[in-house]
């Protein structure tokens, strides 16, 4: 559920000006903004110079129109310059902070693309995950050493002799390891 089948709208921005909102109509594939897809869509325009930013969102019309938007590569064909946008993030009224546009600045070009994205996907990973470590949980891991688990308890206290009877432990381990 990470597509879109709702009206996907870009600007971009360039030392010379922008294009204003433009609708992405026309993908080379046949359909559009599905998730792990890259569409490609040509925006005619006066050449805008260096691009720094770009705003992306939809009209939030539509089944299922929330979308996870990992970048956008912009190429520029007179300078054979390639830019990127980073967003990692989803433009949905349900997820995330509720927004369905987004205003993303172009990769610093002095820094290692990859750098970047790595450091987004390690917020996107622990926005999924740090409600196991929200206060009044236990964190319970199963020790093939010993067949216990080992709990981290909500005041800080670790027990690494781990309860073999703990029966949400039992359910846990019979899950991963049947």
């Amino acid at each position: 559920n990470a597509g879109t089948e709702a009206d996907v709208y870009i600007s971009v921005y360039g030392e010379r000006g922008d294009t204003g909102s433009r609708q992405l109509l026309r993908s080379q594939k046949p359909n559009k903004f599905l998730k792990g897809q890259t569409d490609i869509f040509a925006v005619e325009a006066v050449h805008l110079g260096h691009l720094y930013k770009i705003i992306i969102g939809h009209n939030g019309l539509g089944s299922g129109n929330g979308w996870f938007l990992g970048k956008v590569v912009i190429k520029d064909p007179i300078t054979d310059l390639d830019y990127t946008f980073l967003c990692h993030r989803w433009l949905d009224q349900g997820q995330d902070d509720a927004n369905i546009a987004r205003e993303l600045t172009v990769t610093d070009a002095s820094t290692f693309p990859g750098r970047q994205e790595l450091e987004l996907k390690r917020e996107e990973t622990w926005a999924a995950e740090k409600w196991k470590f929200q206060k009044g949980n236990t964190l319970q891991f199963y020790n093939r050493l010993t067949h216990g688990f080992i709990c981290l308890s909500p005041d800080s206290s670790v027990d690494a002799l781990g309860d073999k009877k703990n029966k949400y432990g039992k359910v846990f381990f019979m899950g991963i390891y049947a």
